[in-house]
């Protein structure tokens, strides 16, 4: 029989492999790693591949990540191979990064400040200050995001873990100098945006390429921004939005503000961007900053002087 046909049914799979089938088909709807075949009955059957795929995340998640971090490590792994490094070194330098994640987010949850803070600080040790930013706290940040909106943790763990996270992000940049031949560039979070660390992280980017970085964190009272612009004159305006329902006024204030000062280049970033539409992100294209360094560099490239 072929690897790729249907073999086993979803009580099947789940004995051979110790796994809940809530917990299984929670993974397929979240991350979209397999996609089972059904069977004449309507009913799951999976492949040998699908077997292989998933004994290999679970392998991952017994070794102590969590199953975002073995997806990602797959993902990468398939479509991310270095001409000047062999897999397996590849592998290694994922592993680590990864591990020191999972145990730093473990502290966190665990409410455990002194082991959080040596997890931390053993991460500066081997990392620049921006890959421990961008590569080992911005998962943690999606993970305890996405465990606290599933009410997996309580706000008192996603409390703790960012308040912590925003503390040693803020003192890292506030240490930085910059470059004062380069543009000023202000960070705050748009309109009625409370949750500013995934912003803390791209003002620590700017900050480590020498920008002047005006960091005003949560949103402004209306009105606000136009004095702050006229008194700083800046180059960059960027604003974060973490929750959807946000978008709209974030994007009305930027339009405005583009509006009333034509040489301010505004970029749009944040996870709620994320969940749009391709026809609205298309749309706002000339705002969004993307999610990760490459994308970042590239926005930036755009809108040199």
């Amino acid at each position: 029989m072929s690897s790729q046909q249907g073999k086993y049914n979803i009580k099947a799979l789940c004995n051979m492999l110790g796994i809940q089938a809530g917990t299984l088909r929670a993974w397929e709807r979240r991350y979209q790693i397999i996609r089972p075949q059904r069977n004449s009955a309507g009913h799951r059957v999976y492949t040998e591949e699908h077997v292989k795929v998933l004994k290999w995340l679970m392998d991952k998640v017994d070794k102590g990540f969590t199953i975002s971090q073995a997806v990602s490590l797959l993902e990468n792994q398939n479509t991310d191979q270095r001409e000047d490094e062999s897999e397996e070194e590849q592998f290694e330098t994922r592993t680590h990064q990864q591990q020191i994640s999972y145990k730093l987010q473990k502290a966190l949850l665990s409410f455990d400040e002194k082991l959080a803070h040596s997890q931390l600080d053993y991460a500066f040790s081997i990392f620049t200050p921006e890959k421990v930013a961008i590569e080992v706290i911005g998962p943690i940040l999606v993970d305890i995001g996405t465990l606290w909106e599933r009410n997996e943790i309580s706000s008192a763990h996603e409390h703790f873990a960012t308040n912590f996270l925003r503390s040693r992000v803020g003192m890292m940049l506030i240490s930085l100098p910059s470059d004062q031949t380069l543009p000023k560039a202000i960070c705050v979070c748009g309109p009625n945006e409370k949750h500013e660390l995934g912003l803390l992280i791209f003002a620590l980017f700017l900050k480590r390429k020498g920008y002047e970085v005006i960091y005003l964190g949560q949103s402004l009272a209306p009105g606000d921004a136009h004095v702050v612009i006229d008194e700083v004159q800046p180059k960059y305006l960027f604003m974060s939005c973490t929750l959807k329902k946000n978008i709209p006024t974030t994007v009305s204030l930027a339009k405005a503000l583009k509006e009333k000062f034509p040489t301010l280049d505004i970029g749009l970033g944040g996870y709620a961007y994320d969940s749009l539409p391709k026809e609205e992100k298309l749309r706002l294209k000339p705002f969004l900053l993307g999610t990760n360094r490459q994308e970042w560099e590239e926005w930036l490239a755009t809108h040199e002087i």
